[in-house]
């Protein structure tokens, strides 16, 4: 996935010159997961820019730079590390366009690696999603994928909205043929990744392959389960996810952030509005706990697993 990143940002570049990557460490280094190998080498310090430290900077200076019909790309390093730059993303970045009554465009990515599950240090395996698509003016999407990565990046670069853009860093050594002569899933549709008729489970970014592997190990018990993947958490797709749930009659929201107030409550009441009379059991939520990411050596009890999904699934089931 991160090659296919790497590649998504190299055809993003050569289509537009006004394009520019700027982000610490991502130039001569190629950024801390490599996502942006060799891209300083080939298009030039100016458009693939080595920053100060500092997220606010950072932010702050692409703002200006998209006023001036630039599209910067920044990357966060890490997931912890943007909230320095929160100020900028939900005062400046997500308001501009509204707050110039759609005189002025503010087209941005804002690259985040997110989740857990790499053995990191504090503030390393955070899930700020929920802040952003809280947010009004952002738009918030996450791959699961390579495939979906290598083209949702260029959608990203591409759009004149602000867009978050969420990589789940424990996924970058997924591997998938990617076809650069396909056509790609529009940047804010949901996917069904594996069809069911008993149960959907839906997820975004790292998750997918978990419910994918918890689906897998159902259907041997003679369970057959629908994983569909959000890839777009604002706007959702709510068409994909309310034709899904009718058909199965059960839902199962599978995130690492906590439950509290996360995309899993934003999506139980939007189902239980839309699919009330279809719903052969309530929506339940598998999630990160209440807590503040705890270490790396009892981060897997933490993070939802298999059984944990499983364990919800055997309790809509039940119903």
């Amino acid at each position: 996935m991160a090659k296919a990143l790497n590649a998504g940002l190299r055809r993003a570049l050569e289509a537009d010159p006004k394009v520019v990557l700027a982000g610490e460490d991502i130039g001569k280094l190629g950024g801390v997961f490599r996502v942006t190998e060799g891209l300083q080498k080939d298009f030039g310090e100016a458009r693939v820019i080595d920053s100060p430290l500092a997220e606010s900077g950072i932010i702050g200076t692409a703002v200006g730079m998209a006023l001036r019909g630039y599209r910067p790309v920044c990357e966060i390093q890490f997931d912890g590390f943007v909230f320095p730059a929160f100020d900028q993303i939900v005062n400046q970045v997500a308001k501009m366009h509204y707050r110039s009554r759609g005189r002025v465009r503010m087209p941005m990515v804002i690259r985040i690696p997110f989740g857990g599950g790499i053995g990191a240090v504090e503030h390393h395996s955070e899930s700020p999603e929920t802040y952003f698509a809280h947010t009004a003016g952002l738009k918030v999407v996450a791959c699961s994928n390579p495939v979906d990565a290598y083209w949702m990046i260029q959608q990203a670069v591409a759009s004149d909205d602000p867009v978050v853009f969420l990589e789940p860093k424990r996924r970058y050594h997924e591997r998938a043929e990617v076809d650069e002569q396909a056509s790609p899933v529009p940047l804010h549709s949901a996917t069904v990744v594996r069809p069911g008729r008993d149960l959907t489970l839906l997820a975004y970014g790292p998750m997918v392959k978990t419910c994918l592997d918890a689906a897998a190990a159902a259907a041997e018990e003679g369970r057959d389960l629908e994983v569909v993947d959000l890839r777009s958490l604002s706007p959702l797709d709510l068409a994909t996810v309310v034709g899904s749930v009718q058909r199965t009659g059960r839902a199962v929201v599978v995130h690492e952030a906590p439950l509290n107030l996360g995309m899993g409550a934003e999506l139980s009441a939007r189902i239980t509005e839309q699919c009330f009379y279809a719903l052969e059991a309530p929506v339940l939520r598998v999630g990160g706990y209440d807590m503040p990411y705890p270490p790396s050596r009892v981060e897997d009890e933490y993070l939802p697993d298999l059984d944990r999904v499983l364990d919800a699934v055997d309790r809509s089931l039940a119903y």
